[in-house]
């Protein structure tokens, strides 16, 4: 395999990265989305677009963010070194998504890297090489793999087994696939009113080829209070 620090083992189309944004974030508090929340002296979903551009990272073709209207004006302002194209979200995340794919410019085969909001330490090498094998499938993703036992329970909570954590991870992002993928999966779920869980889930619906990256735990989902407060900037 080609080293995954290196540039030169990435597709040679430089990926987009779409954030969905629109969410309120409810589970934080505070009254304001978390992904809106001062993180170090600036918006969350501005430092985790601000840590797709750090040194070292696969250079990006350009972003769309989906956001609610309350904070458009503020995200329309905002400026990167590469082009932003922020859009109003949906009522849910794959409507979000869903929107900011079709704001991207028509280029069926770049990668787009589709991340969360609130994941603002993206890892570096499992990103490489989830570019890499995108040469090899139609969708990457990043997981966490299970250190934990896992059990297996009915509706009332009886234990049925064991499962074997080996084969189970926690999936994070980015999730990646090339733009034409990525319109297909979105417009075949909305046709048959699909909804997944992760974005991937729509591509996993088409039988297409998914590959998992592992991904280390610091690629965290910031989701309460305690997320915040033990990795805050300060």
């Amino acid at each position: 395999m080609s080293n995954p620090s290196s540039p030169a083992s990435a597709d040679p189309l430089r990926p987009f990265l779409v954030i969905p944004g629109g969410g309120r974030g409810l589970r934080m508090g505070g009254g304001v989305p978390k992904q809106f929340r001062d993180w170090g002296g600036r918006p969350l979903l501005q430092a985790t677009v601000e840590a797709f551009l750090a040194p070292g990272m696969p250079p990006l073709a350009g972003i769309a963010l989906a956001v609610p209207e309350s904070h458009f004006t503020d995200v329309k302002a905002w400026t990167f070194s590469v082009p932003c194209w922020p859009v109003l979200g949906g009522d849910t995340r794959q409507q979000s998504v869903w929107a900011a794919l079709r704001a991207l410019p028509d280029q069926p085969l770049a990668p787009v890297m589709i991340h969360d909001a609130v994941r603002p330490f993206p890892p570096t090498a499992p990103l490489w090489e989830a570019l890499d094998e995108l040469n090899r499938f139609d969708g990457v993703l990043l997981g966490e793999a299970s250190t934990d036992t896992l059990k297996r329970v009915d509706d009332q909570g009886r234990v049925l087994g064991t499962e074997p954590r080996e084969a189970f991870f926690r999936a994070q992002t980015p999730q990646i696939a090339r733009l034409g993928t990525w319109l297909r999966a979105f417009e075949a779920a909305e046709a048959a009113g699909f909804t997944g869980t992760d974005d991937v889930a729509l591509l996993e619906r088409l039988d297409l080829a998914v590959k998992l990256i592992p991904s280390p735990s610091s690629n965290l989902k910031l989701t309460t209070p305690e997320d915040w407060d033990r990795t805050r900037p300060g």
